[in-house]
């Protein structure tokens, strides 16, 4: 990977998990639309599979629940930045509501047979391991989400909401090539996250045997 897509990767910092803490109740307009949003997830499923999941009304329906449940995970991000109202509930809520939207859309797809499995299961499975790797170099350093990592979330929803629509069979097309850029964004971030969490863990561990060797050689009695 060149410094240069490097770069551009990783520059926004917009990222709830490496925002600092408020001192606000947990009670909040932020948290309220976090919650909002997962409890959206079983609604649009309803939605999504009644009669044979196919029925144009209910689709663009399920398309409605989707499309707002989307709209409030830059809502809420904003809100709590703009006012000060960060808290650790929200830094793990937030994520959780995402992965359960798109990958309850992705399954959901998937089921009624719009969606190849591979291509579900190739976006659940790096969703999980950054998930995974983000706490696996914690301890060490928070590696915020990136500008990739963002433009990413951004196909897939685009990719889902088409998908969701009950469009005609040439205007489907939009769906699958939009579809095949986010899964191609989500295998070049997920590779970048795998090379960020190994230099963080070594550059970690390095710092910790630094420290140590230079505690045992304090002044001599």
């Amino acid at each position: 990977m060149t410094d240069r897509l490097r770069q551009s990767l990783h520059a926004r910092p917009d990222d709830p998990i490496a925002d600092p803490v408020s001192d606000v109740p947990v009670v909040n307009l932020a948290n309220a639309l976090t919650i909002f949003r997962i409890l959206l997830v079983p609604v649009f499923l309803v939605a999504l599979f009644v009669g044979d999941g196919h029925e144009p009304l209910w689709r663009v329906a399920a398309w409605v629940v989707f499309a707002v449940a989307a709209v409030t995970d830059q809502v809420d991000g904003k809100i709590a930045r703009s006012r000060g109202l960060i808290t650790d509930f929200g830094k793990m809520a937030d994520p959780i509501a995402d992965k359960a939207l798109i990958g309850a859309a992705l399954v959901g797809l998937s089921l009624l047979g719009d969606l190849a499995w591979w291509a579900t299961v190739l976006i659940i499975v790096r969703e999980l391991g950054v998930t995974g790797l983000r706490f696996w170099v914690i301890r060490h350093a928070v590696i915020p989400a990136s500008r990739g990592g963002k433009l990413k979330t951004l196909l897939q929803v685009l990719a889902i909401g088409l998908y969701i629509l009950p469009l005609p069979g040439p205007v489907h097309w939009a769906a699958i090539v939009m579809m095949a850029a986010a899964v191609v964004m989500t295998i070049v971030t997920g590779l970048d996250y795998i090379w960020q969490a190994v230099r963080v863990r070594a550059e970690g561990r390095q710092r910790e045997a630094d420290r140590t060797r230079a505690a045992g050689q304090g002044p001599a009695d």
